[in-house]
């Protein structure tokens, strides 16, 4: 099967540099057949071809030829300067990837939607021609203005002339304009796509107008086509990167930046405080609204967390990253996240803040946006920009800032098999019911007055609190039973969800465990604007979700070990490897359930290195 794909490779293609050539950092153009005679890349179009189910000859020419001229015109460029595929050659593992999954993800779809199923068959593989496509194309424009590509004479090399025919260098440009690359990819799909793909293409409205949208990197109006590339992408940067490509592959449809989105107006509109005289949120000016960054991202994150949203950023810095990533944020000269500004009031008050800065049309549209600020906003210039982001938040560390400041390495050979894997061996998904990653444990803080098990006469009952918006009781500080009450309510409500991978609420030995840091963290995390908390859990000189965790150990809802420890330890089972969680026994399961949901079989617990024995403690 794989001779579909192998050709020949000629003498002079395979033919070395010269030492002369090597010394100027010179790269010699590749044959098509060479770029893509690797194992790797030739498993990638076997996968590619089972899922289109057409003949060898159809697929030559609706998906083979194009794939072929991309790689003829990407090269041995990478994807990305430090982030994902950032090794030569990376742009066209990244674009085999990525169609590779968006075939997968379309395998679930009926489009186009709401027609009949008459309709669906006769268009069915012109839309999954047009998902391939999209995918394979969504990042080329990267190579017209992210890269400068010169000969060995210095003459400049532009894509548009097309492919590469004589030997090359490049290097990627200081002075790039963050997201130029969308708007730049309708130079460059006519080398990929041809007459007569488009004009077939073309034939069918719906599905044309989605592929332009998203050729000009306008998702939000692609409908399901854009949502298909967006998982797909984050598929493959998370394979990039050591992440989880099917949990990113099983995010759900409305994408992280829509939320984030969402999650801003909202708060603008009910919460955020806009061109105060003194204090404030933020400020909108003619061209720019100015957002206090760390504020207004505490507030978002614990808004959505609120809503039951998963997948939010951990910490402030990520946040910061992925309103970049997606746009959403207007960079400094130097591409960061954040500014630093002086805001002056009429009044002559002032004050320098580290601010994010957004386009005011992102937030409101037509007569809806409020005044302008009558002060001002001054940019400050500092000598090293270097210091202004990570004296936002200094305890903050990014795994996502992490990731991009370190290079990426060619993906290593165990990967490829858990990326084909993935990709051709079943369609059944990881039961979502098995947990895959275990919170760090907790201190014991050991209370040695406190009995080992209360018994059921004892157990106060549950409180239940009314929730606010955010979860939590703003006005008055936190009480012992504020914890227990918004955790039932999150699970009943099912913003909660338990049972599930990375859930913090587990049903194990017919009652509730607690996973530790995690669930008060998560609680601390929507209650980021009681400044009670704060101040009680710096008086205590101790974090704030372990300031909730000790007032909880105080209520003796939990049962403690036989040798009078706190946390508890359960064995995770899966079929390649184990893990451990630790956390919290519930002595009665009735504080969190109306009935009690059966046991995680996937959950083992443990005491003390061994199988615990309930019936004893």
């Amino acid at each position: 099967m794989l001779s579909l794909f192998q050709r020949k490779r000629s003498p002079a293609t395979a033919s070395l540099l010269s030492t002369r050539d090597k010394e100027k950092g010179l790269m010699r153009p590749e044959s098509v057949a060479s770029l893509l005679s690797t194992t790797r890349r030739q498993k990638l179009l076997e996968h590619i071809w089972q899922r289109t189910s057409l003949s060898r000859k159809h697929f030559a020419s609706l998906y083979l030829a194009p794939l072929q001229r991309y790689a003829e015109l990407v090269q041995q460029f990478p994807a990305s300067e430090a982030h994902h595929h950032a090794y030569p050659g990376g742009m066209l593992d990244h674009g085999l990837e990525i169609v590779a999954y968006a075939l997968k993800l379309r395998q679930s779809y009926l489009l186009p939607s709401g027609t009949t199923p008459e309709d669906q068959v006769v268009q069915a593989e012109a839309w999954t021609a047009a998902i391939a496509y999209a995918a394979l194309l969504h990042d080329i424009g990267k190579i017209a203005v992210d890269l400068h590509v010169e000969h060995a004479d210095g003459s400049i090399w532009h894509p548009w002339h097309g492919p590469l025919a004589r030997p090359y260098r490049f290097r990627y440009r200081q002075d790039r304009e963050y997201r130029l690359h969308n708007a730049a990819t309708g130079l460059l799909y006519r080398q990929v796509l041809d007459g007569e793909i488009l004009d077939w293409l073309s034939t069918f409205p719906p599905l044309w107008s989605a592929l332009l949208y998203v050729l000009a990197g306008q998702y939000e109006h692609a409908g399901v086509l854009g949502e298909l590339v967006i998982q797909a992408d984050r598929a493959s940067v998370a394979q990039a990167l050591g992440g989880d490509p099917a949990r990113a592959m099983a995010a759900p449809k409305q994408a992280l930046q829509r939320k984030l989105l969402d999650g801003l107006r909202y708060l603008l509109k009910e919460e955020l405080k806009l061109n105060q005289p003194q204090a404030s949120d933020g400020w909108l000016t003619q061209d720019s609204l100015w957002l206090v960054s760390k504020t207004v991202s505490d507030k978002l994150r614990a808004h959505l967390l609120a809503q039951g949203i998963e997948g939010i950023p951990a910490n402030n810095t990520a946040v910061f990253n992925v309103l970049q990533d997606h746009g959403m944020l207007q960079p400094t000269t130097d591409g960061k996240a954040i500014w630093r500004a002086t805001v002056t009031s009429d009044a002559g008050w002032s004050h320098t803040f580290t601010l994010l800065r957004l386009a005011p049309a992102l937030i409101w549209e037509g007569d809806d946006r409020p005044e302008p600020f009558t002060g001002t906003v001054v940019i400050e210039v500092e000598p090293n920009d270097a210091t202004t982001e990570s004296s936002i938040d200094s305890s903050e560390t990014s795994p996502v800032a992490t990731a991009a400041r370190a290079p990426s390495a060619a993906p290593a050979a165990d990967s490829v098999d858990a990326l084909l894997a993935l990709l051709g061996t079943s369609d059944t998904e990881p039961h979502p019911q098995r947990p895959e990653v275990e919170s760090p444990p907790a201190t014991d803080i050991n209370d040695p007055a406190a009995p080992s098990q209360a018994n059921d006469s004892m157990l106060p009952p549950a409180a239940v609190l009314p929730p606010t918006e955010n979860g939590g009781n703003s006005r008055e500080p936190p009480s012992d039973e504020d914890f227990i009450a918004w955790l039932r309510q999150r699970v009943q409500s099912r913003k909660l969800i338990i049972n599930d991978a990375k859930a913090l609420v587990h049903t194990v030995a017919d009652t509730a465990f607690l996973v530790s840091p995690g669930v008060f963290q998560r609680y601390a995390q929507e209650h980021p604007h009681t400044a009670k908390l704060a101040k009680l859990a710096k008086q205590d000189q101790v974090a704030d979700w372990q300031w909730v965790q000790k007032r909880f150990e105080k209520l003796q809802l939990h049962r403690k070990q036989v040798n009078g420890l706190n946390i508890w330890t359960c064995e995770v089972t899966g079929p390649r490897k184990s893990r451990r969680l630790h956390g919290y026994l519930l002595a009665d399961p009735r504080h969190l359930f109306e009935e009690v949901p059966p046991n995680n079989p996937y959950l083992q617990l443990r005491a003390d290195g061994i199988c615990a024995d309930l019936s004893k403690s």
